[in-house]
């Protein structure tokens, strides 16, 4: 519902700064579900990137129940006590610790669920750990060594990537600024002299070059978004 208001009231925001009309909402109604598209992504990775902090967490958890002599489904289990106090009970690592622990009542194998949390998460981190966890589990591995190797491995990983995030944030910052300034720009020019844009509207030529405007900003906002997209996807 919070996409589906945002992507209202961009479509909103176009009618009346580009065309003072919200009949033109209707031919701008594609550029609503394009942004809800697009906004729609951007949480679904956001919620991957949350996850996968959370898992590396978890997974420093278990090794370190593992080393205190638990079994490796009770040291998952035991995980989920830490990362509710860490992360409170709604985040997403203890819905999924809550639904491995409902598997493992009812006899569902540890490889199992986390290859179902591996393939659900979509996570890059989390399918190598089931991935490399399983083939351990077959061949007789060292499970507490396996784990805690894994767990080094990711906190480097995604420790170096939140150093990468935090500069990027930086520039996304920097892009919605850049965003949201045209529009600051005609606020100001129109609240300082009234009816100076007066002559751009409710006439074909007005409209025309106002929706030139309107194509060049949509073509500017989306090379933005593609470089930062592009950038989000090397570093994950």
């Amino acid at each position: 519902m919070l996409s589906v208001s945002e992507s209202v009231a961009v479509v909103i925001l176009l009618s009346c700064f580009f065309y003072r009309s919200l009949w033109a909402v209707l031919p701008l109604g594609g550029i609503g579900i394009l942004f809800f598209r697009e906004q729609d992504r951007r949480k679904r990775d956001a919620c991957i990137r949350e996850l996968t902090v959370q898992f590396k967490d978890c997974i420093l958890s278990v090794a370190a129940s593992l080393r205190a002599g638990y079994a490796v489904e009770n040291a998952f289990l035991e995980s989920r006590e830490d990362m509710g106090l860490l992360y409170g009970d709604s985040a997403l690592i203890c819905r999924e610790l809550d639904l491995i622990k409902k598997g493992l009542v009812i006899n569902i194998t540890l490889e199992e669920l986390l290859a179902n949390l591996a393939e659900r998460s979509q996570s890059a981190e989390i399918v190598q750990f089931a991935q490399v966890f399983s083939i351990a589990k077959r061949n007789g591995g060292s499970i507490p060594e396996v784990i805690q190797s894994s767990a080094e491995l990711i906190g480097q990983r995604v420790n170096a990537i939140q150093e990468m995030q935090t500069v990027l944030s930086g520039r996304r910052m920097e892009q919605n600024i850049m965003k949201l300034m045209p529009f600051g720009i005609l606020a100001y020019v129109g609240f300082s002299y009234p009816g100076y844009f007066d002559s751009l509207y409710h006439n074909w030529q007005g409209a025309a070059i106002m929706s030139v405007c309107l194509i060049l900003y949509l073509t500017a906002y989306v090379m933005g978004e593609r470089i930062l997209k592009k950038i989000e996807e090397e570093i994950w």
